[in-house]
């Protein structure tokens, strides 16, 4: 059961990366506002760009450890990528934007420390 929380909860992590990117470079403006930054001019559409690309290789690099079972590399990445969303909810805060929008980052901070939790666990079980 815990191998496949953490499956579930890697996987679902997974899709909104993807997610995330494919919105970037669809919609650049409205991922902004997502995400709790207002762009400074239209030049800044291209660093949205630029974080869509950025994004679309973390989903897949995690999505190949996934497929490869690597629990205990998702596990620090899980750790690791708390910086994302902690950084995210700085910039939203900074930017003026909605409580929502920032209690959304933090919900995501939370949610990778569970999978490295989780992660955790099955990484033990594997080990015994």
């Amino acid at each position: 059961m815990l191998n496949k929380t953490g499956f579930i909860l890697v996987f679902l992590m997974t899709l909104l990366q993807g997610f995330y990117a494919g919105f970037a470079f669809l919609d650049p403006l409205e991922f902004a506002n997502l995400r709790g930054t207002e762009l400074a001019s239209h030049a800044d559409l291209d660093w949205i760009k630029i974080y869509a690309s950025r994004t679309l290789f973390a989903a897949l690099i995690i999505g190949y450890l996934l497929y490869l079972r690597s629990y205990k590399i998702l596990l620090w990445a899980a750790l690791f990528g708390t910086v994302m969303p902690v950084t995210d909810a700085w910039l939203a805060y900074q930017s003026g934007a909605s409580l929502n929008i920032i209690v959304k980052h933090i919900a995501t901070v939370a949610y990778l420390l569970i999978t490295f939790m989780v992660l955790q666990g099955v990484v033990k079980r594997e080990n015994t």
